[in-house]
């Protein structure tokens, strides 16, 4: 488990940096420097060991015409790490020589090899050491980082993302509505269940499995499925990872992640994957991803209709209301997703019953259900993320369902299945998963069966046929209104029933309608299908009202002890 304590420490450590930031930048830019230094110096710590046989590979190279690209070749085989910088010094020695820090550090942030220049170009941070220089402030912030310890030795890759996220939390949370950088503990779970079960195509010898992450964040959500598979097939020779982020500084991060794991950043993309989509066409094995929560999308609106109205486009379900683009991330998975793929997305409760009958979102649950598509959905506890204490569900979805699962839906309430987060809360996370809760919640997927925590539903359990139920306009002398024959209906008196799928509509109408209202009939015209998934109702205790004697005794203690200090206080007054 990770040691809390020493992520804040070194959390900590970088922040308290932003002060000699001070006079220069005004507090909502020091991320535009934090974040950029904090990436340089991870790169730097873990060249520091390398630097002197990286410089014997550039020696041999350098009477050579060889791409760049060829060298970190070179150097990923010798030193294990796909990138370098031709000064082949560290932030301690740039130090060493104060006098030309500014010369001496331009140049270095200029010498890095072409995977880490594309980083620190989208970064902009060319322009901020220009800045600092200028406002003579570069060699303290150079040396302020030169004492943090980002090693390899001491800081591993997975508390390294943690570092990295609290870090962009810290400067950036603000930045956007609804992005939530995700617990590990809770990628942990998501891709737990995803391949809880039906992976035996990945294990298949010469299978090269590509992962997908269209809101990539820092990568982490790639990493730790990467890991996971290495633990499963016992290697990751063939695990591809592939990504795509809006946020330039959550991206350069994650291209970071990706040279430490001797991942190809190519395959990470910076941009709106709803508008740009870098990796139209491709498909991919395992598909995962935390998408913004309740972040409208009215200005992708244009382009996403566009596509829409195209063929072979990504939305074929439906557009969701504007207010929350969710469910169009939840579309770009399944339209990247290979015929047996897994997909595990986060979501919070919105796309869960958000939008009526006809609607978009309910046209994008009935495709899903229809094509057969969820196998499960997981409530997670409240207060599970750094930005927001809101609920949040876990699906599960596959396009090869076992034949147990065939047309089933799994719901699994695990909102108490969380420790208290220590030492102490991380923003509004206040709640962890431990590895016996998150096992706990897996075994529940994995048995398939019910229980007081698991329930299973016909996947048109969930479906319903809203029907307009007309009554007739009435003249004055309370008799039918007729048209040509025709009864005319009275919209003022129109009500509508929402009547299971599973039910025949007549038979319903007969049994809970006619009876109240006999001159009532159905418009069929005007029926509409709709989905929803009411996850909290299917979970609902009843807890019996407390008797009215205990309220009343209660009430009778609490006027006595009102009673007893008003008369403490009045003494006092009296008597001073």
């Amino acid at each position: 488990m990770i040691n809390q304590a020493d992520i804040n420490a070194k959390v900590n450590l970088v922040t308290k940096i932003a002060n000699k930031l001070r006079g220069p930048y005004t507090s909502e830019k020091y991320g535009n420097v934090i974040i950029p230094m904090s990436i340089l110096r991870r790169f730097d710590c873990v060249l520091e060991s390398k630097n002197k046989k990286i410089k014997n590979i550039l020696k041999k190279f350098g009477k050579l015409d060889v791409d760049e690209k060829l060298i970190e070749q070179a150097v990923l085989k010798e030193c294990g790490v796909p990138f370098y910088n031709q000064k082949c010094v560290s932030f301690e020695d740039l130090i060493g020589d104060s006098d030309n820090i500014n010369a001496n550090f331009m140049e270095f942030i200029t010498a890095y090899s072409p995977s880490i220049e594309n980083i620190i170009k989208g970064l902009k941070f060319k322009e901020e050491t220009e800045f600092m220089i200028k406002k003579g402030i570069l060699f303290e912030v150079v040396k302020a980082f030169a004492e943090v310890d980002f090693h390899p030795e001491s800081t591993d890759q997975l508390m390294m993302g943690y570092v990295f996220e609290e870090i962009i939390r810290a400067y950036k949370s603000n930045a956007e509505a609804g992005d939530h950088y995700t617990p590990r503990e809770v990628i942990e779970l998501c891709v737990d269940l995803m391949m809880a079960e039906n992976v035996d195509n990945l294990k298949k010898e010469g299978k090269l499995i590509r992962i997908y992450d269209g809101c990539c964040g820092t990568g982490g959500m790639l990493t730790v499925a990467k890991r996971k598979l290495n633990d499963m097939i016992g290697s990751s020779d063939r695990v591809r990872l592939f990504g795509q982020d809006n946020n330039p500084e959550a991206y350069a991060v994650c291209c970071a992640e990706m040279l430490m794991l001797g991942e190809d950043t190519r395959n990470i993309f910076e941009g709106n994957t709803l508008t740009e989509d870098y990796l139209k066409g491709e498909k991919f094995d395992l598909l995962i991803t935390n998408p913004p929560f309740g972040v409208e999308w009215k200005t992708e609106k244009a382009i996403v209709e566009r596509e829409r109205n195209s063929t072979n486009n990504r939305f074929v379900a439906g557009l969701p209301r504007v207010s929350d683009g969710q469910l169009l991330f939840l579309q770009n998975l399944l339209a990247k997703a290979e015929k047996d793929a897994r997909i595990a997305i986060i979501l919070n409760g919105s796309p869960l019953f958000s939008g009526d009958a006809g609607s978009g979102e309910s046209e994008i649950r009935r495709y899903v259900m229809e094509n057969n598509l969820l196998e499960a959905i997981v409530a997670l506890p409240d207060q599970m993320f750094y930005n927001t204490g809101i609920y949040s569900y876990i699906w599960i979805l596959s396009k090869a369902k076992s034949k147990r699962r065939d047309k089933k839906v799994q719901l699994i309430n695990a909102v108490n299945f969380y420790d208290e987060q220590k030492p102490k809360s991380l923003g509004n996370k206040r709640k962890y998963i431990s590895p016996a809760h998150r096992e706990r919640i897996v075994q529940l997927y994995r048995n398939f069966a019910e229980n007081e925590f698991s329930k299973i539903y016909d996947t048109t359990h969930f479906g319903y046929n809203k029907v307009v139920i007309e009554r007739p306009k009435k003249d004055e002398n309370g008799q039918s209104v007729l048209k040509k024959g025709v009864r005319q209906a009275d919209p003022s008196l129109r009500d509508t029933e929402n009547i299971p799928l599973k039910e025949d509509i007549d038979e319903y109408f007969r049994r809970e309608v006619l009876p109240y209202v006999p001159d009532a009939w159905i418009d069929y015209e005007k029926t509409k299908v709709g989905y929803e998934i009411p996850f909290t109702r299917y979970f609902y205790k009843y807890v019996p009202p407390r008797k009215s004697e205990e309220i009343l005794t209660e009430i009778i203690e609490i006027e006595e002890d009102i009673k007893d200090t008003i008369s403490a206080l009045i003494g006092q007054a009296v008597n001073p």
